[in-house]
């Protein structure tokens, strides 16, 4: 590839909801920007909040946009309309949304509000109405569109007729000098500090949005099961714990956990991709996988145990596959990157969102 920072696209923009310490949107935005700085690109970034004590803000120029003076509901509009009247000062080259804006070039989808209302089964309120008809206008008037999975692209075309060639598949990004495996040693260290039995087969559950996650699924299971198995939670706290479920906390250092456990247990109701999946693979770790969730469409082979939602018992018949493979001594990846179907590098994927910039 061609040096990026001879080529002619420079005056590029990303618009956020905020550029801050926190996670998926937020998380994202950090990574476009840090992977831009290495290809030698400042862009604008236009954002309801930036924290400038992060390392990120020195790499970008920062176009704050207060919008608290609208109603809560009604925040997204007012951004779009803020933004609107920036774009008539100085229209970049390109504007690549990764919250919904109506004035972006390329726009991200990481989730569709049909979609979300679909899963969790639910009727369709007013303020649902107002954000469905943003998403539409945002899908029908960016050139491309970036979807996070096969799963959105698929969503994209059923609820908006969004036509597939306006869609480019671009998975995301992990840190992946922060989650890689550790050797046996290490993971048996840690297991000890975290004081887990070692005649456990032990499932890690990330989340902070438990409904959505899918927890009543396994708080059900785990709660009632004989297996020689171990939930542990991280995240929001979990109403009740037993001999067979933990609460871990709020981790900051989600990638021990990751490396520590047998399995990572991915069960959402609705999930656009998941990132805690590739990071778990990344970790040497494999799921057990709801069939629905966007990222299982990227790891193949031993590294997942796929299970439905839809069928019953499915579920219970993932874990004791999975206790099984652990018995096996067969559970843990041996090559994490020869389990998923593309390269989860920063680097990878913003060299690949910057030639489709450039091309739209």
């Amino acid at each position: 590839m061609s040096d990026p920072t001879k080529r002619t696209l420079t005056d590029i923009a990303l618009t956020a909801q905020a550029l801050k310490n926190s996670g998926g949107a937020e998380r994202y935005t950090r990574d476009v920007i840090a992977g831009f700085h290495r290809l030698g690109l400042r862009p604008t970034l236009f954002a309801r909040e930036i924290d400038r004590s992060l390392p990120e803000a020195a790499w970008i120029e920062q176009k704050p946009l207060n919008v608290r003076w609208a109603p809560r509901k009604l925040r997204n509009f007012a951004f779009d309309w803020r933004l609107k009247q920036c774009l008539k000062r100085h229209r970049p080259a390109c504007v690549f949304s990764i919250n919904h804006t109506t004035h972006a070039d390329i726009a991200l989808c990481g989730g569709t509000h049909p979609g979300s209302i679909e899963a969790a089964r639910r009727a369709v309120r007013r303020s649902d109405v107002w954000q469905i008809d943003l998403e539409r206008r945002v899908y029908s008037q960016a050139r491309k569109i970036v979807a996070h999975s096969q799963l959105m692209s698929r969503e994209l075309q059923r609820f908006y007729g969004v036509p597939a060639e306006r869609i480019d598949v671009l998975y995301p990004p992990v840190d992946i000098a922060r989650f890689r495996p550790l050797a046996d040693a290490q993971r048996a260290q840690l297991r000890e500090q975290f004081g887990w039995p070692s005649d456990r087969v032990v499932f890690v559950f990330s989340s902070t949005s438990h409904e959505r996650k899918g927890y009543p699924l396994l708080e059900a299971f785990f709660a009632k099961t004989t297996l020689p198995v171990l939930l542990v939670v991280a995240g929001r706290p979990v109403p009740k714990t037993s001999d067979t479920i933990r609460y871990a906390g709020y981790s900051n250092e989600i990638e021990k956990l990751f490396a520590a456990a047998d399995f990572t247990v991915v069960a959402s109701e609705y999930e656009p991709f998941g990132l805690v999946g590739v990071e778990s693979v990344m970790c040497g770790t494999p799921l057990v996988i709801a069939d629905n969730v966007g990222s299982a469409e990227t790891v193949t082979g031993n590294a997942k145990i796929e299970f439905s939602r839809q069928s019953p018992g499915s579920f219970e018949r993932a874990i004791e596959a999975a206790v099984a493979r652990v018995r096996s001594g067969n559970a843990q990846i041996a090559d994490p990157l020869a389990n998923l179907t593309y390269d989860p590098g920063v680097d990878a994927h913003c060299q690949a969102l910057y030639a489709l910039m450039s091309s739209a």
